[in-house]
C-alpha cells in the first residue's frame, strides 16, 4: 500500500531554530497484511508540541525521549480510525490514540500501544484528545495538583507564563477551578492578552513584549505570587520568581525559551534568583506527566466534564494537510497561535 509520511530531513543543531525544511514529505509503502494483535489505522489528527524540539537533536538531553532519526518517520501524539483489526480490543470504525503515532497517512500499529477514544466525552471534537482532554490537559491539571499545592479558600495568586499556549491557556483556567483566587497570565501580544481575560477567565494578562513585567506583576499581584506555572524559563521566570512569596511553588512545565539552547533541563537559575528561591523555600521540582499515568483515567474524565460544562474553554488551531506539519511545528515554536496546534491529516 502506498502512503505519505513525514521524515526528519535535517537537524537544526542544538542551538538552532527549527524550520519547516527540517521535515520532508515523501511517499512510502507499508505491508497490505495485518498480523495478529495489530490494527491498520488511517490517521486523522497529529499533534505538534514544544517538547518535540528536543527530539530533533541527536541527544534529547532526556532519559524518556528518544531522538528522531534522519530520514526516518517522525512520531508523536496522534488520533486515527481503525480500518482493519486483528486485535480483540478494537473493531473497524473505532477511534484510537497513541503517544507515538507515526506521521503518516496510514499505519499498521501494535494494538497494545493504542487507547480507544469515546468521542461523546468531548462533544465529538476528537482533536481535543490531543489537547485539552489529552496529554496537554493532563500536564496542566496534574502539574497543578501534584506540584502547585493549591488550596481552596487560601486566597492564592497564580501566575502563568506562556499563558496563551496550549498548556498555559488551560493551566490558568484549571488553577481557578482548583481554588486560586487570582490568576495572571503572561503572553506576547495584545490579542493574546485580551483573549486570556475575555475568554479564558484570567483576571489580568501582561504583554511581556510591550510592558515592564516586574512593574506589572507588582501592580497586579500586590500580595505576591503563591503558585507559578512556568512554561518558558529564562528572564521572564527570573522576574516572576523574584516576586514569589515564602513557601510558594513553581510548577516546572516547560522551558520553551531554552529549547533552542544547549543547556541542561531544567536550566539552572542565575545565582541571585537561586538565592531568592532558597531563602524563601520556593519549591522548583521537575514535573513529568508520564510519572502520573495511574491518575490518567480519572483526570481525563475530569477534564472532559469541565469541557462539557463549559468551564474549560478550548482554543485550537487546525492546520490541514500532512505536508504542512513542518510549517505548523515552526509556527508553534515561534508562538504564532493561541492554544493547541493540530494537523488534520484526513477526513
Amino acid at each position: 500500500m502506498i502512503i505519505e509520511r513525514v521524515v526528519l530531513n535535517s537537524r537544526p543543531g542544538k542551538n538552532g531554530v527549527p524550520v519547516a525544511e527540517n521535515f520532508r514529505l515523501e511517499q512510502s509503502t507499508i505491508l497490505d497484511t495485518v498480523q495478529e494483535g495489530q490494527v491498520r489505522v488511517r490517521t486523522l489528527y497529529l499533534s505538534v508540541d514544544p517538547y518535540m524540539r528536543c527530539r530533533m537533536n541527536e541527544d534529547t538531553g532526556s532519559d524518556y525521549l528518544l531522538p528522531w532519526q534522519l530520514s526516518e518517520v517522525a512520531d508523536g501524539g496522534g488520533i486515527g480510525v481503525v480500518e482493519e483489526s486483528k486485535n480483540n480490543n478494537f473493531a473497524k470504525g473505532d477511534y484510537v490514540t497513541s503517544f507515538n503515532w507515526p506521521w503518516q497517512t496510514v499505519a499498521i500499529l501494535d494494538g497494545s500501544l493504542l487507547q480507544k477514544l469515546v468521542p461523546q466525552l468531548v462533544n465529538g471534537r476528537l482533536s481535543y484528545f490531543l489537547g485539552a482532554a489529552g496529554i496537554t490537559g493532563l500536564t496542566a491539571l496534574l502539574g497543578i495538583r501534584e506540584k502547585g499545592h493549591v488550596t481552596v479558600g487560601a486566597n492564592q495568586t497564580m501566575v502563568v507564563s506562556g499563558a496563551a499556549g496550549a498548556c498555559g491557556s488551560l493551566a490558568g483556567q484549571i488553577g481557578r477551578l482548583e481554588g486560586c483566587s487570582r490568576v495572571v497570565g503572561i503572553a506576547g501580544t495584545d490579542e493574546k492578552c485580551s483573549i486570556l481575560v475575555s475568554e479564558m477567565g484570567f483576571d489580568a494578562a501582561i504583554n511581556y513584549k510591550k510592558e515592564n513585567v516586574a512593574e506589572q506583576l507588582r501592580k497586579l499581584c500586590p500580595g505576591g505570587v503563591d503558585v507559578y506555572f512556568d512554561n518558558v524559563g529564562g528572564d521572564i521566570s527570573d522576574t516572576v520568581i523574584s516576586q514569589m512569596n515564602q513557601n510558594s511553588h513553581i510548577i516546572l512545565c516547560g522551558q520553551i525559551s531554552q529549547y533552542n539552547k544547549d543547556v541542561p533541563y531544567p536550566p539552572p537559575l542565575p545565582p541571585d534568583i537561586e538565592k531568592i528561591q532558597k531563602e524563601r523555600n520556593i519549591t522548583r521540582e521537575r514535573f513529568l506527566v508520564l510519572n502520573y499515568m495511574d491518575k490518567q483515567e480519572a483526570s481525563v474524565l475530569q477534564l472532559c466534564q469541565w469541557i462539557q460544562e463549559g468551564k474549560l474553554k478550548v482554543r485550537e488551531t487546525v492546520i490541514k494537510g500532512l505536508a504542512n506539519i513542518g510549517a505548523a511545528f515552526q509556527s508553534m515554536m515561534n508562538g504564532g497561535n493561541i492554544g493547541k496546534q493540530i494537523v488534520s491529516v484526513s477526513k
